[in-house]
């Protein structure tokens, strides 16, 4: 395919966190990496509620002048249940969107967890909700499968995109630059 080795492809993912915190509210950092093959172009970092609303705005800000053949979510949840909406960074950006996950969801989970944590729980849900099937793919040899949704596009151009950015892991390379960033600043906040 080769898409990703001669593409921008833009990688999300969040820092660290602590979860149930005493401090009200908390945060942590939301990353966006633009890459071209292995090649770094940008880096943008916003805070993030840490179970907030405020993830997809945070991101769509991010994106605003982005020029990118698609966009590679590191999950759906972000900050804990900070859920960022694929289909309004599609709409915002016209740019595909692509929800890589290093192990298969559990929505079943996910969904008890919701309904026990947060008042608005079915709005978060139906995000969820509207990615429909989960694929799989091997992306690294030898490595487990990656587990995959996919937003304005098809799942076999997805896969392709997602063999061709997994450089030095099963990782899409941008989610996981994103990855290290965010993680590596989070104690800053």
């Amino acid at each position: 395919m080769g898409d990703a080795k001669t593409k921008r492809l833009y990688g999300v993912e969040d820092g660290s966190f602590k979860a149930f915190s005493n401090r009200t509210p908390s945060y942590t950092y939301l990353c966006c990496v633009a890459m071209v093959g292995n090649l770094v172009e940008g880096v943008q970092l916003r805070k993030i509620e840490v179970d907030g609303r405020d993830a997809t705005e945070k991101l769509s800000e991010m994106l605003k002048d982005a020029e990118a053949k698609t966009i590679i979510l590191g999950g759906i949840t972000f900050a804990g249940f900070n859920i960022i909406d694929p289909w309004r960074i599609l709409h915002e950006t016209g740019v595909p969107v692509i929800v890589y996950s290093g192990k298969k969801p559990d929505n079943d989970g996910m969904l008890r967890a919701l309904q026990s944590h947060f008042e608005d729980w079915s709005e978060r849900w139906k995000i969820v909700e509207s990615l429909g099937q989960i694929h799989s793919l091997e992306t690294f040899p030898g490595a487990p499968p990656v587990y995959f949704e996919v937003v304005g596009c098809s799942a076999d151009w997805a896969a392709g995109v997602l063999r061709d950015s997994a450089l030095v892991s099963r990782i899409p390379e941008p989610v996981r630059v994103a990855g290290v960033i965010a993680r590596g600043l989070s104690p800053l906040i």
